[in-house]
């Protein structure tokens, strides 16, 4: 799979021959300065390539269909350092398939005050230069990101590298592969979806592969790999239980969907507890493990959550937060104190732990396999979101959730699994009433590294709907907001 490093932004500035050579120069030269310090801030996932400055509406349509086959490239940055008429640009960005964003800023801080005249003003026109620039995009409603702001402040710089984070999950999601190891669990709607519709909107290859083909590739496994990766198990989690052999096989799960993984070239995947025919296990502590090195995962065959999954983590590469598969299990409803409990019954990745995992063995009351072996632990406390993408019928909705994180407030020694303790915004009852109201899943992808805004970022990119409920949603509200989206989405079709 490829890395955030692995992905480029072109910078492209916009100007015009009208105020001639050296101030063409300069603002060259001036971009590839721009373009060396924000790589050296140390503020942003990807690289910016300065690639050239706009003069001509020629100029402008080859640099954006250079862009949009060049499989490096994940986004387009702008700026207008002079006046750049906005016709220039008409035809380029109506071909313009790559995330794009408009950076509204200029070289200079400050304006001036004695060396001001009309010369500084010609040669540093970006508020001119922008807005006329912005303009362009409004009337061809192109999507992009507006961020506006002193180039070399922390905010911008950071605002830019989120941006950049996104960019690089929508490329990952445009060739993301998702490998279905049997069907979704029967008679479950929210787990169901229209996948050519999905390849067509987010690029996503949904296909199924055979059981009996992963049995084959788990027979497969040496005891030299399993022995090797048993030292890494102990290495990094507290082993709790004599049944190694029960460890051991999922040591051999976890090599063998791997390896299957990475033949096929998907990121992601998606398992039924209905169909396991020819295992031992259900996968648990091998999903898991799979989920901490970057693959997306969904539980009942969920293929929607798995690849949503696989994306933020992408988008969330390098940061520490976690984003982890999760589920909605119950709820404590006592006044004051109203959580939800997330959890599943194996398979929540560890990055979202708080503290080191145990590794333990227990009974599974569905699947009619052995006992499976899973990490067990509690998530970290700390402000997070949960997301769910549901088919609609017609459209996608991305349904986006604040939700504080908090330290479980039961110990729970019964309960051996994995799970997390949150309070919904705007609280756990108006919470769930607005989470259903929209009609979010039961599975989402919990992380407390990507933002609401990301997520909101990546729908307006991909042209999907938006819902985000926050401290300041009310059902009311909510449901004017569907309503609008439902007649927008209409006039859309």
């Amino acid at each position: 799979m490829k890395t955030l490093k692995d992905y480029e932004f072109w910078f492209v500035v916009g100007s015009q021959f009208l105020y001639g050579p050296e101030v063409l120069a300069t603002v060259a030269s001036r971009a590839e300065e721009m373009a060396a310090s924000l790589n050296a801030s140390g503020k942003l996932p990807c690289r910016i390539v300065y690639k050239t400055t706009v003069k001509t509406p020629e100029e402008a349509t080859d640099t954006i269909k250079a862009a949009n086959f060049d499989d490096k490239c994940a986004g387009v940055i702008t700026w207008c350092h002079t006046f750049s008429p906005s016709k220039m640009w008409l035809n380029g960005l109506k071909l313009l398939q790559k995330p794009y964003c408009h950076l509204a800023t200029q070289y200079n801080r400050s304006i001036p005050d004695k060396e001001i005249d009309m010369d500084f003003m010609n040669l540093n026109q970006a508020a001119h230069g922008d807005r006329e620039h912005g303009f362009i995009a409004a009337r061809l409603r192109t999507p992009r990101k507006v961020i506006a702001g002193y180039w070399q402040d922390d905010d911008v710089q950071s605002r830019l590298g989120d941006w950049m984070r996104v960019a690089a999950g929508v490329a990952f999601s445009k060739s993301l592969k998702v490998m279905r190891f049997g069907d979704n669990m029967r008679n479950v709607a929210v787990t169901e979806g229209d996948k050519v519709g999905v390849q067509e909107v987010l690029g996503w290859q949904v296909n199924t592969w055979p059981v009996g083909k992963l049995v084959e590739y788990i027979d497969a496994v040496t005891d030299a790999e399993v022995d090797a990766l048993m030292k890494e198990y102990r290495k990094l989690y507290t082993v709790k239980t004599k049944n190694l052999d029960a460890i051991r096989y999922q040591a051999k799960e976890e090599i063998a969907m791997k390896k299957l993984l990475d033949e096929e070239g998907c990121a992601a995947y998606a398992n039924t507890f209905e169909d396991l025919y020819g295992m031992e296990q259900l996968p648990g502590l091998a999903s898991q493990r799979l989920m901490a090195q970057g693959y997306g995962y969904g539980a009942e065959g969920d293929w929607k959550v798995s690849a949503m999954t696989a994306i933020v983590k992408k988008m969330s590469e390098g940061q520490k937060g976690g984003t982890a598969f999760m589920e909605d299990y119950t709820y404590e409803l006592a006044k004051g104190r109203e959580y939800s409990l997330g959890a599943h019954m194996l398979e929540v990745c560890p990055t979202i732990a708080a503290a080191k995992p145990a590794i333990e063995v227990h009974p599974l009351g569905i699947g009619g396999k052995a006992d499976p072996a899973r990490l067990v632990f509690e998530g970290r406390a700390g402000k997070a979101i949960v997301i769910s993408l549901v088919d609609m019928g017609g459209r996608l909705r991305l349904i986006v959730q604040d939700i504080e994180c908090v330290k479980p407030i039961y110990k729970m020694p019964n309960l051996p699994v994995a799970r997390v303790m949150w309070r919904a915004m705007p609280d756990l009852k108006k919470g769930v009433e607005c989470w259903i109201t929209a009609g979010g899943a039961h599975h989402t992808t919990l992380t407390y590294d990507v933002t609401a805004e990301q997520m909101h970022d990546f729908a307006a990119i991909m042209g999907i709907e938006f819902v985000h409920i926050t401290k300041d949603t009310t059902v009311k509200s909510l449901e004017k907001e569907l309503f609008l989206n439902d007649l927008a989405w209409k006039l859309r079709s």
